[in-house]
């Protein structure tokens, strides 16, 4: 009995340290003036010598510094530095897992195949130690998603500064994630198989039974409702088309499926998630008026014969042919790598991209993407004060260092786990 005490009493142990004692900031009560700032609006408009003003969480002001017009509040000086919307990062998995060795911190993947009804939103953990590293690098905001299964469950929105989930919310239940049956499949190596690629052969009953399960849904939700079905239930919002469809899909054929086949069930509200091939279908998407949520950049072509340099100049291919781009962090790692948002952005500018456009993808883009661009995404009179200031260009890694940083006007703490173990051990040799 002792033992087991001693091993329970260890275990809080373990688990208070973990979790990050944050301290939300709170509601804005004194107005701020930015003065003098490169302001880059996030809509590919630069305002050099900029003045910002914002009160009670909104942006009241934005123009040029020379404008002779009354100051508001405390006013902050940042001649020589930029000013950025808060950075959003599209389809993470931010806050839905802590320890990927420890499967009891990993909540972003239920059990089943088609779970609509599963809400992201719910595992959503404010006080993670990777959501406050997030913020050093002007990441403010994210689509929250749930993995696994053909139908993950619903994405939410969120702000990174809040006590709980409902507090950081910013759009709830924004779109139901599907991940698509590929077309292809590898070779089981595990059974002495060829690990290259062959057709699957069972891909075109996988996209059957997906669609059946979608037309049931709009048969159940245009009848009497009895009995009572909750993954059914949650397919309204999507039926109606008043939530997105993400679609996790690659290749050429395959993207150009789901597209077909939603479009024959009345479904076109969509968004192609990963889209590798998509420059192949740039004209379908494009007509369909369909946006691409690209994977990060700095990552291996997906096919041997393909570029080297594909997934740094794919931002520009699809930006060229009018596809509307944004930039999602699945895979491995992701939860750590989303700090890295800006520079995943910045290698897009360094392979041909406009540097504003490249912003624009981690802004205005991924705003209008996740359904969020009347608060956030642009600094605009109206908008939410969810800023921050860089003593240089937030996009290169070694330039971006974040002085200020706002969420709805509320002036956010940059200290962090990281950056405190950063202070503690970089005096560690300073006096030997």
């Amino acid at each position: 009995m002792q033992k087991l005490i001693q091993y329970i009493v260890a275990c809080f142990l373990f688990i208070g340290n973990t979790v990050a004692q944050q301290t939300p900031a709170p509601k804005q009560t004194q107005d701020y003036t930015i003065e003098g700032a490169t302001a880059h609006l996030g809509n590919g408009e630069v305002i050099e010598n900029s003045l910002i003003m914002f009160s009670d969480g909104k942006i009241v002001f934005v123009g040029n510094a020379n404008m002779k017009i009354a100051r508001r509040g405390t006013v902050i000086q940042a001649t020589g530095k930029h000013v950025y919307p808060g950075f959003i990062a599209a389809n993470t998995s931010l806050g839905l897992a802590e320890i990927d060795a420890v499967r009891a911190t990993r909540d972003f993947d239920e059990v089943g195949g088609y779970l609509p009804h599963i809400r992201s939103i719910i595992a959503y953990n404010t006080e993670s130690k990777v959501i406050e590293t997030m913020r050093p690098n002007g990441v403010l905001l994210a689509q929250v998603a749930p993995r696994g299964g053909t139908i993950s469950g619903t994405s939410s929105v969120v702000q990174f500064d809040a006590w709980n989930w409902e507090d950081a919310a910013v759009k709830l239940d924004d779109a139901i994630h599907i991940n698509w049956p590929s077309s292809f499949t590898r070779g089981r190596w595990w059974l002495g198989e060829d690990r290259g690629l062959k057709p699957n052969n069972d891909y075109a009953d996988q996209v059957e039974k997906l669609k059946n399960y979608f037309l049931e849904g709009k048969k159940y939700l245009s009848g009497s409702k009895s009995p009572k079905n909750l993954p059914f239930e949650a397919l309204q919002g999507v039926v109606k088309g008043n939530q997105k469809v993400f679609v996790h899909v690659s290749g050429e054929k395959a993207i150009t499926d789901a597209i077909d086949t939603f479009k024959a069930i009345g479904i076109t509200n969509l968004v192609v998630v990963h889209g590798d091939g998509a420059e192949k279908v740039a004209d379908v998407l494009r007509v369909n008026n369909i946006p691409v949520v690209l994977e990060r950049a700095h990552r291996l072509p997906s096919n041997e014969d393909e570029d080297y340099d594909l997934p740094f100049r794919s931002a520009k291919i699809l930006t060229d042919k009018g596809i509307l781009v944004g930039l999602g962090m699945e895979g491995d790692m992701e939860r750590m790598s989303t700090r890295n948002l800006p520079f995943y952005a910045g290698t897009f500018a360094a392979y041909g991209l406009d540097k504003e456009k490249a912003l624009q993808i981690i802004t205005q883009n991924n705003a209008k993407i996740l359904g969020i661009d009347d608060k956030v995404g642009t600094l605009e009179v109206g908008k939410d004060a969810t800023l921050f200031i860089s003593e240089g260009d937030a996009l290169d890694m070694s330039s971006n260092k974040v002085s200020d940083a706002f969420i709805q006007g509320r002036k956010l703490s940059l200290e962090t786990h990281q950056t405190k173990l950063w202070k503690r051990y970089s005096n560690k040799y300073k006096n030997q």
